[in-house]
């Protein structure tokens, strides 16, 4: 009778099974496991290279383990959710007052178009400017913490626009009620964790 993972093992890229039958050899069922080492035989995989694949997958496991264990909880999130958006809402107030020193609009529609453009122009470009720039904004900085990818290496600025973003996605702020990363850092597959992670 034919092993029931045969065909699943037989899809996997030659690093996929190499990850499988050593680093990741615990995590999976035996009789999956002796599909994958079958594979492996099969196609006559060079076992030079196992060592060189596990060291690699070993590393990226442990970084992801420490990047994992500083992320950091609701409590600190909801810190700098206060800090950022008073410092937002100055910002957009002094923008506001310095761009109403040179308009005169006496259009209640034109008015209204302008103060939606200076508060969603302001949210995002403080968010976006300043984690693109630090990897943080001020409540970030006051509360020791900073944006990190998945596997804490620096996000691309196409992550932080994401980011940015989704933040503006309904009920995206309530999520952190339920779960560590909420739906902006879910997205833009990014997490934030304390300041010493490297």
């Amino acid at each position: 009778m034919e092993n029931e993972f045969a065909k699943v093992m037989s899809e996997r890229t030659d690093e996929e099974l190499i990850k499988i039958v050593t680093v990741k050899r615990t995590s999976y069922n035996p009789t999956a496991i002796e599909a994958a080492d079958a594979e492996v035989e099969k196609r006559n995989i060079d076992t030079s290279e196992f060592e060189k694949i596990r060291e690699k997958a070993t590393a990226e496991k442990q970084q992801k383990e420490k990047v994992d264990s500083n992320v950091v909880g609701s409590g600190i999130r909801f810190v700098n959710f206060l800090i950022d958006f008073i410092v937002w809402l100055v910002l957009a107030f002094i923008i506001s007052f310095i761009i109403g020193l040179f308009v005169q609009a006496t259009d209640q529609g034109m008015i209204s178009l302008i103060g939606y453009i200076l508060i969603f122009g302001t949210f995002i470009a403080y968010y976006a400017l300043m984690e693109i720039k630090f990897q943080k904004t001020i409540g970030k900085f006051v509360t020791k913490t900073k944006v990190v990818k998945m596997n804490g290496e620096k996000p691309t600025d196409g992550d932080i626009i994401t980011r940015t973003f989704c933040r503006l996605i309904p009920f995206d702020r309530l999520s952190f009620l339920f779960v560590k990363n909420g739906i902006h850092d879910f997205l833009s597959k990014t997490k934030v964790v304390k300041d010493n992670v490297e």
